[in-house]
């Protein structure tokens, strides 16, 4: 999983490069020969739609979701495990409900055929369809990972749950950078 993180990372960066050089050039020449390209800002709408819900994925990979941790560490172990499990539980119904109110969302694409209001008039079914499939990956990676906690949880492995599923603390997060700054 963490591979896939790093590849959709990657992707989703490569795509902001792409976007900025594109709406630089589009501004240029508005600017220089009064002539646009049009749609820079539906292209980057697409862009950040599907960033946003690989973004999803690359967070709940990394532990990166932002929780409020001031009393967390206070508790004690089989309290924190026990909302560490209740946090990748809560992150799979979000996940499940993100799917169902997507697919609300394509299929009434689908039914009145609809388009971007743009000059490109874009069939939204394209790019909707890529942002579903990346709400359902989130959702399958974080049903997984609950699946895994609960089994853990459920067997008494508390210490397991708390290892996967803990916010990442500030010294954690400086090693991290330390030891991938080590390798670059």
């Amino acid at each position: 999983m963490e591979s896939f993180a790093k590849l959709a990372s990657r992707l989703f960066g490569i795509a902001l490069v792409a976007l900025s050089a594109f709406v630089s050039l589009e501004t240029l020449s508005r600017k220089l020969f009064n002539h646009s390209f049009e749609g820079a800002d539906e292209l980057g709408g697409y862009v950040l739609a599907v960033g946003s819900s690989l973004a999803f994925v690359v967070a709940l990979i990394d532990r990166a979701h932002i929780r409020i941790d001031v009393l967390h560490g206070r508790f004690p172990k089989w309290l924190q495990s026990t909302m560490d499990w209740l946090s990748i539980v809560s992150l799979a119904i979000l996940g499940l409900f993100m799917v169902y109110v997507g697919r609300i969302v394509v299929v009434d694409t689908l039914s009145y055929g609809s388009t971007a209001p743009t000059p490109w008039a874009t069939p939204l079914i394209y790019p909707q369809a890529v942002w579903y499939g990346a709400l359902c990956l989130f959702a399958l990676c974080a049903i997984y990972l609950a699946g895994r906690g609960t089994l853990l949880f459920l067997g008494g492995r508390l210490d397991e749950v708390s290892k996967l599923f803990h916010p990442k603390g500030a010294m954690e997060e400086l090693e991290e950078e330390m030891s991938d700054l080590e390798r670059r």
